[in-house]
């Protein structure tokens, strides 16, 4: 039986721990087994790029911890080496950085996830990793309501351009 202290440590890594994932709007488990310390490294630096918090994990304090925050479900997928990845602003940033990754390296697997609130399995994270980021999304939006706006002034300029030039062609005539 653990001590008093290292089972109050223990108590307050768990305590973190669910607080992150309480504030976490997404979070990914991979199973890091097989990669060498240059492209642990290598995504590590990845992933802080995007904004995303790296680390490795304890399965049994995870357990506890996703118990905590109604996660319950990835209970399954914590054997193993874990890593989380937890993004507190952008739902997608660790599935699209995680995702490339695996793509390029086989020996990353990605075993499940949660998204605001629900357990997401590998195929829904490949999903959300092909989902275009915020910035792209209100790019588009604003190109779609900046179109009819640049036709309808591209309109009025050509009937301006047609007056003009048919006006200039009777002064040329008249002239002549």
């Amino acid at each position: 039986m653990p001590s008093t202290k290292i089972l109050e440590q223990k108590k307050e890594a768990v305590q973190a721990l669910a607080e992150k994932l309480k504030t976490a709007v997404s979070g990914v488990l991979v199973d890091y087994r097989g990669l060498t310390v240059e492209q642990d490294t290598e995504l590590r630096n990845e992933l802080r790029k995007a904004g995303v918090e790296y680390k490795v994990v304890k399965n049994t304090l995870t357990r506890f911890a996703a118990k905590e925050t109604g996660y319950e479900d990835l209970d399954s997928f914590l054997h193993g080496p874990t890593s989380l990845a937890l993004t507190y602003e952008s739902p997608v940033a660790a599935a699209k950085v995680l995702t490339k990754f695996a793509k390029d390296h086989e020996s990353l697997e990605i075993k499940a996830g949660f998204v605001d609130g629900k357990v997401v399995d590998l195929n829904q994270i490949k999903a959300l990793a092909e989902l275009p980021s915020r910035e792209e999304l209100i790019a588009k939006v604003l190109g779609g309501f900046n179109a009819p706006i640049s036709g309808f002034a591209n309109v009025l300029n050509a009937n301006l351009k047609g007056l003009v030039v048919a006006l200039n062609a009777i002064a040329e005539q008249k002239s002549a």
